[in-house]
């Protein structure tokens, strides 16, 4: 009897035609009331969004293999699903160069004011030449300060240095050796990082260290000239204060992928600023960049269910656990 595996995102056809080679498949999405009735008989879920924590788990007792289809993972309880003996994996790596096209195209959509003069054009604003006050600023050859430089952080900065002549800061957990090395990067605190970058990009990780690591005393150290990018999580910002420091000009503009509630409520302050470039959280939205996601995914799970070890196993504790990861095919 083949393992039942719940799938509550959307995935291609003929990607779950290769999963159905190794198990049954069920799919239902959390909204629906069948969601729980299929989790509780499933031994392996994939998808991504969805809080896989304690109360959740309660109602999974066969669950044995979390497939997230996201490089970042903390939508998971990884110390619950440890504990249990849940293999979790996540989808590294395939979104990379992705994502840093969407955070670089905020910065210059930003920095050049692209959407706001779209919708100038757009409104039959346009009767000619324009005037100073719609100018937007430069980035070939200014400052990029980098608040995490792991892969995506690389990615974005080597965008800057090689595509713009750009001048690369970062602060990090660790030094990178390889980006001071390629990019001429210049390790830094994050202090001096805001009070020299013309440009501030954050792309560190989500953890109980990182939360709210941005607010009024970070933009207060920033340029009045400085724009700042989120392509991170929401959670890492003070919002609030995010939205003080553009109405009174502390910066300049920011480019934002994510908010500290998602979608963002309608009546978010945010909304109403011209100097903000807002999108609904699509780094990695590319129909290409999807499918590999989903693909690399479904091969995590697959290697799980005929007992190997997945390649983006995020919880290798739990081998300790559950020595051998086996479904139960009896």
């Amino acid at each position: 009897m083949k393992p039942t595996v719940l799938v509550y995102n959307q995935i291609s056809e003929k990607l779950l035609n290769q999963l159905a080679n190794h198990c049954y498949i069920t799919q239902a999405t959390p909204s629906e009331g069948s969601f729980m009735e299929h989790l509780s008989s499933a031994e392996a879920i994939i998808g991504s969004g969805l809080k896989v924590n304690k109360s959740l788990v309660d109602h999974a007792p066969k669950l044995k293999f979390v497939a997230n289809i996201s490089a970042g993972y903390d939508n998971l309880d990884l110390e619950e699903l440890t504990a249990r003996g849940i293999v979790a994996t996540n989808t590294p790596d395939v979104l990379v160069e992705t994502t840093a096209d969407l955070v670089f195209g905020l910065m210059l959509s930003a920095a050049r004011r692209i959407p706001e003069l779209d919708q100038y054009v757009k409104s039959g604003k346009w009767s000619g030449k324009i005037s100073n006050e719609l100018f937007g600023v430069d980035i070939n050859r200014k400052t990029l300060g980098m608040i995490g430089m792991g892969s995506i952080g690389k990615a974005v900065a080597a965008r800057a240095h090689h595509g713009f002549k750009m001048d690369i800061l970062y602060h990090n957990r660790s030094r990178n050796a390889v980006a001071e090395e390629e990019l001429n990067a210049k390790y830094m605190s994050l202090e001096d990082l805001l009070k020299k970058s013309d440009f501030v990009c954050l792309m560190a990780p989500l953890t109980s260290e990182t939360i709210g690591m941005i607010g009024k005393k970070e933009f207060e150290l920033m340029k009045e000239t400085a724009i700042f990018i989120n392509g991170a999580r929401g959670q890492l910002v003070k919002e609030d204060e995010l939205v003080t420091a553009l109405e009174s000009g502390e910066i300049l503009a920011a480019g934002l992928d994510v908010y500290l509630k998602e979608p963002l409520d309608a009546k978010s302050p945010l909304l109403k600023l011209k100097n903000v470039v807002t999108t609904p959280h699509v780094a990695s939205a590319t129909e290409e960049t999807r499918y590999e996601m989903a693909k690399l995914a479904i091969e995590n799970l697959i290697k799980g269910l005929t007992g190997e070890t997945p390649p983006s196993l995020i919880n290798p504790e739990v081998l300790e656990v559950n020595p051998k990861i086996k479904f139960d095919t009896s």
